[in-house]
């Protein structure tokens, strides 16, 4: 792991951290955020290793924050996006750290970021800026198969959400739809809780503490918020059922060993949120994004379903089963990216073609799901 701080002088402009190198490159979001930690960093470079070893996808995991305020008028978040770009452009130019919309930025803030420092930029790249809603798609299909694994309908689940943001107010609907009961959500401000299930056109004003959420008697708990929400301080007094995360990284790995200990059914964060990384793929394939969630839900949802059983056969945890076959996965491609055979210098050939706009997005399009589903087996 490498952490990279980037400075304009004598301020600290915000970190890079790469956890792993494909062809010499890493990929992962790029956060504006007020405060960043250096464990957090870390943490979220790991997932993104995890994640693209998990989906067979040829890229190094990395994350990057910049220290600001998410919520400053356009131009003030314009301006710091631009000096993080002018002092981390050796990462940048040569593609060592290649970012994506993160909290608190855009892909369409990513890419003019990246035009700024004259980046070269294909027609193809950071376009959409759906990420929160495809992760979105794959916590609701995860939460699905995870309930039917342990024989229980998702309909009438009782369910909180913390963070009703771009992934959670998106989460909040789908499961709705799948006949869930939204009883709980929190924003920055605070907390609502409704035990006959709210609704989500008009909520309430925040009357609690948000961290009070993650201890409320409900069916399935979504972290869709912050690094290690539960921790050794509230693990005890947390009561969900069964835990599926929106966000990088929420529980800490001594509250995963307490929550798993008690019987409390908990899929690994890179597994259940990995529909930003597969929707974006599938998005730069030329897929239409309507088209895109139920891919995703079908995706994340027969990996879900043979992970469980897996890990029920093999007697070991889903968090260790998963842990091992994204490494495993990952060192495969990463392997074969950087000593390619014939087939392999055509298909890098072919993308570059593509990602350059002179291959048709129609025929990509078709082409992407199966592809991806033979990288992920």
């Amino acid at each position: 792991m490498q952490i990279h701080t980037i400075r304009a002088g004598s301020e600290v402009l915000g970190f890079i951290a790469i956890d792993s190198t494909v062809a010499g490159r890493a990929r992962g979001g790029l956060r504006l955020v007020p405060d960043l930690g250096e464990a957090e960093l870390r943490a979220a470079a790991r997932s993104m290793t995890l994640k693209y070893g998990l989906l067979g996808l040829p890229q190094g995991g990395a994350k990057a924050g910049i220290l600001g305020d998410p919520e400053a008028p356009p131009g003030e978040r314009r301006q710091r996006l631009h000096a993080f770009a002018r002092t981390a452009a050796p990462f940048l130019k040569g593609r060592r750290y290649i970012p994506d919309a993160d909290i608190g930025t855009t892909a369409t803030e990513v890419r003019d970021m990246m035009q700024s420092i004259g980046a070269r930029v294909g027609p193809r790249e950071w376009r959409g800026n759906l990420s929160g809603e495809y992760t979105a798609w794959s916590v609701m299909a995860s939460a699905e198969a995870m309930f039917a694994h342990i024989g229980r309908p998702l309909r009438g689940a009782r369910v909180a959400i913390e963070g009703f943001g771009k992934v959670g107010s998106v989460l909040a609907r789908l499961l709705q739809r799948r006949g869930a009961v939204i009883v709980a959500v929190s924003t920055s401000h605070g907390a609502v809780y409704e035990p006959d299930g709210l609704d989500l056109d008009r909520l309430p004003p925040a009357l609690m503490e948000r961290s009070r959420l993650l201890e409320l008697p409900v069916d399935l708990l979504c972290p869709c918020a912050r690094f290690e929400s539960l921790h050794a301080g509230n693990v005890e007094r947390v009561q969900a059922q069964a835990i599926c995360a929106g966000a990088n990284n929420p529980v800490s790995p001594d509250a995963l060993a307490v929550l798993e200990a008690r019987g409390v059914h908990c899929l690994p964060d890179f597994v259940s949120n990995c529909g930003g990384v597969l929707g974006g793929t599938l998005e730069f394939a030329g897929m239409r994004p309507e088209a895109i969630g139920p891919t995703i839900e079908r995706l994340s949802g027969d990996l879900v379903r043979s992970l469980l059983a897996r890990a029920r056969a093999e007697g070991v945890s889903p968090t260790v089963l998963a842990e091992r076959d994204a490494l495993a996965r990952h060192e495969r491609v990463r392997h074969a990216a950087e000593h390619p055979g014939l087939v392999g210098r055509l298909a890098s050939l072919g993308l570059e073609v593509y990602r350059r706009g002179w291959f048709p997005a129609r025929v990509m399009a078709r082409l992407a799901p199966a592809a991806i589903r033979r990288r992920m087996s």
